[in-house]
Parts: C-alpha cells; sequence; structure tokens
C-alpha cells in the first residue's frame, strides 16, 4: 500500500529548520511511492497554540512546494480521545492517581538517594474505593496514567535498524492531565489510527516514546506503523534548535531570500550519505531520500553553507524559471539579462544590482581619462553581441599598448562602476553604445 505519513507541530512557535527536516523527510517517503502527506497541528496546548503560528506553518509549507493531501486539527477531534480513553478505562489500562507533583518529586529524590531509578511505583493501583473517594472530598482530581505491560517492546527502525525499550525501566506515562486536558501521546496515537497512518518518521528524541506509543496502538486495536528516528539538526556549535529562540526559522530564511530548494537540499542531505548538493525540485529530492541511509550523529547545520547552495541554485536556473520574479523586482533585461549576471548571483535580488549597473547611473572614473578617451574612439558601431567585447578591447590593446589589467580594469571601471562583475562580453551588448560612450567619457 502506498505510505501515510504525517508532520504533526504544535503551533506554539514558527517552524524552524529542524521541524522542516522532518517535514520534508516525510513528504518525500510519501510522494515518491504516490503516498498521502498529512497535516496535523497538534494544538491541545489551548494556553500556548496561536492561529498566527498555524497560519506560518502552512505558509512555510506552501513556500516549500508541500502541499497537504489532508489536514487536521486535534482540538476538533476531542470526541475521539474522549472515547479511546474510555474504552482504556474499560480495559484497566488506564488508571486515576492523585498525587501532587511536589509529592512524585519527594518520591523520585527518595529513589534517587537508595539508589533506584526514579520509576513511578504505581502506587495508586492499591488505593481502595474508600481512599480515592477520600482524596477526591480533599479536592484533588486525579491525572491518568496508561499501564504499562512492562516488558521488551521491539521495531524495526527505518533509520536506526533493529530497536527496543524495556518498559519496565518507564514510568506509567500520565495520558490525561488533572485538569482534563490531553497530553501528546494519546491524541497523537488515536489520529494515527483514525487517518491511517502507516509510516512515522520523527526526530530521534523520540525513540523512548515509541516503545509506549506501540503498547497504545496494541491497546486500542490499531495497527503498528513502522517507525523511523533521524538524527537532529543543531547548530554549527552543537546546540539544539528551538521553536521558542525563533533561531533559523522558515520564514526568516525566506525573508533574507533564500531560494526554497537550497533550504529543502540542505536541510535533507546534512547528516546523511548523501554529498550536500543543490537539488533543484522537491521531485528530485525525493528520489535521493534513503532512511537508512541517514547518519547516527546530530547533523550540524551551517546557514553559511546556504549562501553557497543558494548561489549554485541560481547559477544553474533557467530563465523561465525566475522570469515573473525578476520582472516584479522591476528588471526587464530578459534572457540575455538572466544569462549575463546569474553566475554572479548569491541571492535573486542581487540581480537589481546588476540591472541598475546596465541601466545607469553609475559612478564616474576619474582615472585614465586619456586611456578612455582612445577606448571610446575605437568602440564599434551597433548591433553589438557578446563578440564585440573581445574586437573592440584587443582594437585598443592594439592602439595603446595596454594589456591584461591595465587593458580591462580601468574599461570595467568606467562601464560599471565597480571592479567585478559579470563578464563585460555579455553585459556590454545590454549597456549598449550611447551609455557606453557617455560612461567612457565621464
Amino acid at each position: 500500500m502506498p505510505p501515510v505519513v504525517r508532520f504533526a507541530p504544535s503551533p506554539t512557535g514558527y517552524i524552524h529548520i529542524g521541524n522542516i527536516r522532518t517535514a520534508l523527510l516525510n513528504w518525500c517517503v510519501a510522494k515518491r511511492a504516490d503516498g498521502r502527506f498529512i497535516l496535523r497541528y497538534d494544538d491541545t496546548d489551548t494556553a500556548r497554540s496561536r492561529q498566527e503560528y498555524a497560519d506560518a506553518i502552512a505558509v512555510d509549507l506552501a513556500w516549500l512546494g508541500m502541499v497537504p493531501d489532508v489536514q487536521a486539527r486535534q482540538s476538533e477531534r476531542m470526541a475521539l480521545y474522549d472515547a479511546a480513553a474510555a474504552r482504556l478505562r474499560e480495559a484497566g489500562r488506564l488508571y486515576p492517581c492523585y498525587e501532587t507533583e511536589e509529592e512524585l518529586e519527594r518520591r523520585r529524590t527518595l529513589q534517587k538517594a537508595r539508589g533506584l531509578p526514579p520509576v513511578y511505583d504505581r502506587a495508586a493501583l492499591r488505593l481502595t474505593a474508600e481512599q480515592k473517594a477520600a482524596l477526591e472530598a480533599e479536592g484533588r482530581r486525579p491525572h491518568w496514567r496508561f499501564l504499562l505491560n512492562h516488558r521488551i517492546v521491539e521495531w524495526q527502525d527505518g533509520v536506526r535498524g533493529p530497536a527496543h525499550v524495556d518498559t519496565v525501566s518507564l514510568s506509567d506515562p500520565v495520558l490525561i492531565r488533572a485538569d482534563g486536558g490531553y497530553l501528546y501521546t494519546l491524541p497523537s496515537v488515536v489520529d494515527d489510527i483514525d487517518l491511517g497512518v502507516t509510516h512515522i518518521i520523527r526526530g530521534e528524541d523520540h525513540v523512548t516514546n515509541t516503545a509506549v506509543q506501540i503498547e497504545i496502538f496494541e491497546a486500542l486495536g490499531g495497527t503498528v506503523p513502522a517507525f523511523a528516528h533521524h538524527n537532529l539538526l543543531t547548530t554549527v556549535s552543537g546546540e539544539g534548535l528551538s521553536k521558542r529562540s525563533g533561531a533559523l526559522s522558515i520564514g526568516s530564511l525566506r525573508e533574507a531570500g533564500f531560494e526554497p530548494m537550497a533550504v529543502a537540499s540542505l536541510a535533507v542531505l546534512t547528516g546523511t550519505a548523501e554529498a550536500v548538493r543543490p537539488i533543484a525540485s522537491l521531485q528530485e529530492l525525493a528520489a535521493l531520500v534513503d532512511l537508512s541511509r541517514i547518519s547516527r550523529a546530530p547533523a550540524r547545520f551551517d546557514p553559511a553553507e546556504i549562501e553557497t547552495l543558494n548561489a549554485k541554485l541560481l547559477h544553474e536556473t533557467a530563465f523561465a524559471d525566475v522570469s515573473q520574479r525578476l520582472t516584479a523586482l522591476g528588471i526587464e533585461g530578459g534572457e540575455d539579462f538572466w544569462l549575463a549576471v546569474r553566475s554572479n548571483l548569491v541571492r535573486l535580488a542581487d540581480a537589481k544590482l546588476w540591472w541598475e549597473v546596465v541601466t545607469g547611473p553609475v559612478a564616474a572614473s576619474e582615472r585614465d581619462r586619456e586611456f578612455l578617451g582612445r577606448a571610446a574612439g575605437l568602440l564599434p558601431s551597433e548591433p553589438w553581441d557578446e563578440n564585440t567585447w573581445g574586437a573592440w578591447t584587443q582594437a585598443v590593446k592594439e592602439a595603446t599598448g595596454a594589456k591584461g589589467k591595465a587593458l580591462f580594469m580601468p574599461l570595467r571601471q568606467a562601464l560599471t562602476g565597480l571592479d567585478h562583475g559579470p563578464e563585460l562580453k555579455a553585459l556590454l551588448p545590454l549597456i549598449g553604445r550611447e551609455q557606453a560612450l557617455a560612461r567612457l567619457a565621464g
């Protein structure tokens, strides 16, 4: 069956390059096999979830070319979670606990002092009905824990290979808070069952969660998906990325003028066996994704590499793919202009500088006035093409004896106002004879 995957961000901040790595890996696995990509907003945290963040996530995915086949919001699916919780209670797998956080912390401290793992001792299971009633009469409201089977849970991880977790080492997880709100785990499993998710591809920080979730899948009678846990992106210094810090958010990268495929290429290929290079489309990127070739080591993400990839991508971009964007920048030079300048661009907006060089004005050159005057007198008649520059500079060389830098640099500075830039054999016909004469004359 075609894979069904999901990207499940919490709309509590702007997603960053690490989040989008997970989204892209899911999208690639689904789309190369004609599967489905689900965008699910995990917005049960009503205190921190914001519609503005959900809207920003949709914009970020669209900018990168990932259009969800299905969208869902957990805040609109509470009836499903209530029904699942009722089933688990009836089966004896969800039980009420009345300890306060302070009481639990004291127990953990005592366990550590005795050399024991700080695992919940299931004291709540020993409470009688009368004791529970007395606690509730005091005003306590229970939180609800899932009763683990205390066994070794095994799965074949798509990235890590054979994996297992002994749930004896884990506390029974809290699925429902004392205020009745759901934590992440139960809604996630219920949604995965209901939406038919076949593959869960996520960061390696969720490995331990997998054993718990497999037990919940089984308790609810759902089909356990295939799991794959990829390495996490870190900063160059090795620090984790955070939505709260806003570091390397997709919105900030977009506003900085980077191409979506430069961002996507770096996000996906960093930390894999594939060489990091600019990939022209998501379809091509999807063909390269092999989860088994993702490294187990953290992947250090260097923002400086985006500059390099962005430049390489633009240098290979056809005019048809940028023509409308150039027009939006006020650039009307057509394909000849694009082919002349693209190899000198880091960001597309840089093309505006070169269009200003073509259309003028440029800073007048006060040096080599006699040389420039003689060069102006040798300018050939139009029409001009890419051979004009070579023919003209050869004539100037023969007339003045100048060669090398002494020949080319004064001409470049006079014609463009700069000492670097695109090849003048391509730029000169765009400048035209009238402007060239005026610039040579200062």
